[in-house]
């Protein structure tokens, strides 16, 4: 396997199957408990700014996005994000970020927001949301909930509990 063979491709229904393959060998049965587990169940994800990594015809690594909502702000949750094992410490995770990122940029969507790890998410560009300003429906370690702001001012308009952008009962604000 040479890096050069991975390819980046836009997620389709064809990819579901290695995807749930994936996030379960990645997080197990755990991940059906957690906080953005809840939001993602109440509406799905965005298709169409998710993205795998492929080597030949087999997924090697996902990145999800899902709209929400908290507020008056609008966002995308990015996640899962999960790599196979024997591909990573490779930057192919780090490189369906930075695909994720463009495209939501690209799509008008004004921050991105997800619940990880500051030393890995912080030199993509994401920071700690301030503690009290959001809430997740399921318990959440608070200094895990970073953001990505796109548009200025996007991640200030984020308050309150965090939700499927489905669901919101207020006017959508982008």
């Amino acid at each position: 396997m040479s890096l050069a063979d991975v390819k980046y491709l836009p997620e389709t229904p064809a990819h579901d199957p290695e995807i749930d393959a994936i996030n379960d060998e990645a997080f197990g049965p755990g991940r059906f408990v957690l906080a953005a587990y809840k939001i993602r169940e109440a509406g799905g994800h965005e298709r169409a700014l998710s993205f795998v990594a492929v080597d030949g015809d087999r997924v090697v690594a996902s990145v999800r996005m899902t709209r929400i909502a908290a507020g008056a702000g609008r966002a995308l949750m990015l996640g899962p994000l999960a790599v196979r094992p024997a591909f990573k410490n490779l930057g192919i995770g780090r490189r369906l970020v930075a695909i994720a990122l463009e495209a939501a940029a690209k799509a008008g969507v004004p921050a991105v927001i997800l619940v990880g790890d500051e030393p890995y998410y912080g030199p993509l560009g994401f920071k700690r949301i301030p503690r009290g300003q959001i809430s997740m429906p399921r318990p959440v370690d608070l200094d895990r909930l970073l953001s990505h702001e796109i548009t200025p001012g996007a991640v200030a308009r984020l308050t309150g509990e965090v939700g499927h952008a489905s669901q919101a009962r207020v006017a959508e604000h982008v």
